[in-house]
């Protein structure tokens, strides 16, 4: 039965492609206004103010751009404190992020979870409540403050022999050889035997040790707040969690089967982390060391409460920016704040970098499957 009124149209290969692509573009006034809105929006918040910020500190010419720098006492202190503060602050946190991140992706065991949450805590508390901590604790009026003020340096060759003993049964793993047949003098000795016996002694003798020589003064208070340690626990609490956090997912991506490889081929514990960790997660590494640099350059809440803001002595570059623009020097407040600013832009453009070299989840299934 031929059928009547019925128009049938039947698009080509070549032009169903078109047809689809056609009705699933939005319509360019759509594009367009979304793409301006972006653009408009990311000019007037964040293009403006950085532009306004070098045009402020360049206002009165490039010669007092450098004064203000470096001929101001003050603020070339804050400069040389922060350049301080923040290795310290960077090397904690390497050290901490590489031990979560290699027990959180290498380990499963109760709390894992709860240390992951634990890990991003400094993301949820607010820097000035971290400050705040920190006064609460180690302050004049806190829990440790009377000690610290009598005595404090008292508990100095505790906390060395503490460090020493750590790092010295770390290094007897990390260089333990895995096979026992290639063990040889002090290795041949029972890991738990050294661990149990000889870190305790070590311990005693480095204490014993310090106290005859008299490294550290007696009867003086040690200052925490208000002072350089102060400034350096709040910059790593505020900075805690950037290292680990971008070292997990690596490590999980990269997976353990090298690692487990190279300790049946015999490696030592510090053979497989420096010739077979290390460069697989080197790029994860400088990664959350720039993020955390970024952050510590620029933290201002937690370390204005314990600083107590002292001019020449605990003010870092961002409260030196906040002191300078109190008192009206506004080139001098502007030409801190584009130093901060250009290690911003610089931060951004090695980041973007190194986004491409990060090994993901893919890559990992890749290398197993080529394996």
């Amino acid at each position: 039965m031929p059928a009547e009124g019925v128009a049938v149209s039947i698009a080509t290969p070549a032009h169903r492609g078109v047809q689809v692509r056609i009705a699933r573009e939005d319509p360019a006034w759509v594009r367009w206004g979304l793409t301006l809105t972006a653009v408009g929006i990311v000019g007037l918040l964040i293009v403006v103010p950085i532009a306004n910020v070098f045009v402020g500190a360049l206002a009165e010419g490039v010669g007092v751009y450098w004064k203000n720098l470096v001929n101001d006492a003050d603020t070339l202190h804050s400069i040389l404190l922060t350049l301080t503060v923040v290795p310290f602050a960077l090397v904690l946190n390497v050290v901490f992020g590489l031990a979560a991140a290699w027990t959180i992706s290498r380990f499963r065991f109760p709390g894992r979870t709860l240390l992951t949450s634990l890990i991003d805590l400094p993301f949820s508390v607010s820097p000035v409540v971290a400050g705040l901590m920190f006064v609460l604790i180690f302050g004049l009026q806190g829990y440790f403050g009377a000690f610290l003020r009598h005595d404090g340096y008292s508990i100095m060759p505790y906390v060395a022999a503490t460090l020493a003993v750590f790092f010295a049964v770390v290094g007897y793993l990390l260089f333990l050889p895995a096979s026992k047949r290639r063990r040889t003098g002090f290795f041949r000795l029972s890991p738990w035997l050294v661990c149990l016996v000889g870190a305790p002694l070590l311990f005693a003798v480095l204490v014993v040790l310090q106290q005859a020589l008299g490294i550290w003064p007696k009867n003086q208070s040690l200052k925490v707040i208000f002072a350089t340690p102060g400034l350096v626990l709040a910059t790593s609490f505020v900075t805690f969690p950037f290292v680990a956090r971008e070292l997990i997912p690596v490590m999980d991506a990269v997976g353990p089967e090298e690692e487990l490889a190279a300790l049946s081929l015999g490696a030592n514990g510090w053979q497989m982390f420096w010739h077979v960790t290390v460069p697989n997660v080197k790029w994860g590494i400088v990664y959350g060391v720039i993020l955390c640099n970024a952050r510590a350059m620029g933290e201002f809440g937690a370390v204005y409460v314990v600083s107590g803001h002292i001019a020449g002595q605990t003010d870092t570059m961002p409260l030196r920016i906040e002191k300078l623009f109190q008192e009206y020097n506004l080139p001098g407040s502007f030409a801190v704040a584009s130093v901060l600013t250009l290690v911003a832009i610089f931060t951004l453009v090695v980041k973007s970098r190194l986004e491409s070299k990060l090994p993901t989840a893919n890559d990992a299934a890749s290398r197993g499957s080529e394996s």
